[in-house]
């Protein structure tokens, strides 16, 4: 069973750790079972498209898949790398905070 992750579809995220550290960019895609992430402009990749009726050939630059211990989620204050918490609101509702600032992280 694939674990729960703090980070979501749509949220900004920091590279802290491999050859794009310290690029940030927002979360195409999570594949939860092999704990990895697409993130928009990190972790480029040239690929060698072969042409079909649909599209031209040539080499296409792409996102490539990064892991999901290799990012941190971006504080909607500060902009620097923060830990995600999760915080039971008075009615009932359960949200992500940011551990650095103590904001609320919108989904």
């Amino acid at each position: 069973m694939a674990q729960q992750f703090r980070i979501k579809k749509g949220d900004t995220v920091c590279v802290i750790s491999g050859k794009d550290k310290g690029k940030s960019g927002s979360v195409l895609k999570v594949l939860r079972q092999d704990n990895r992430l697409i993130v928009q402009g990190v972790n480029l990749v040239k690929k060698h498209q072969k042409q079909t009726f649909a599209q031209e050939g040539g080499v296409i630059q792409k996102e490539s898949t990064i892991h999901i211990s290799n990012v941190a989620h971006v504080d909607p204050v500060s902009k620097k790398p923060t830990r995600v918490g999760i915080k039971f609101l008075k009615d009932g509702r359960k949200v992500r905070i940011a551990k650095r600032s103590g904001e609320t992280i919108e989904s």
